[in-house]
């Protein structure tokens, strides 16, 4: 039998909504797979960001390791080894932090 013949004979319409199903089925799919996690990432990275306090270790997505000496609205500044230069980011570019605690258990 084919399946556009059954499609058609369903009463109340309900063949347009057959139609449409794959299409559901894709969007559901990509929004658990692809959607979902992204915006789980983006609520941790934020909570991360605004946890920033003095003292934190820091690296940023241009790889600057450093540890933060001052914080600002929208930037912070952090001390660089090996000369202790103090440099100005962006609190966008922080990509991980390791506080002085877990950087004291690691040792």
């Amino acid at each position: 039998m084919n399946l556009h013949l059954l499609a058609i004979d369903l009463p109340g319409g309900l063949g347009g909504v057959l139609g449409f199903a794959p299409l559901i089925l894709i969007f559901a799919v990509f929004y658990f797979l692809l959607i979902m996690p992204q915006q789980r990432r983006q609520k941790k990275w934020q909570a991360m960001l605004s946890d920033l306090k003095n003292g934190d270790r820091v690296v940023t997505s241009g790889g600057l390791k450093g540890t933060v000496i001052a914080l600002r609205d929208d930037s912070l500044h952090l001390r660089v080894p090996p000369d202790n230069l103090r440099v100005e980011v962006t609190r966008a570019s922080i990509v991980t932090v390791t506080t002085d605690d877990a950087a004291k258990t690691e040792k």
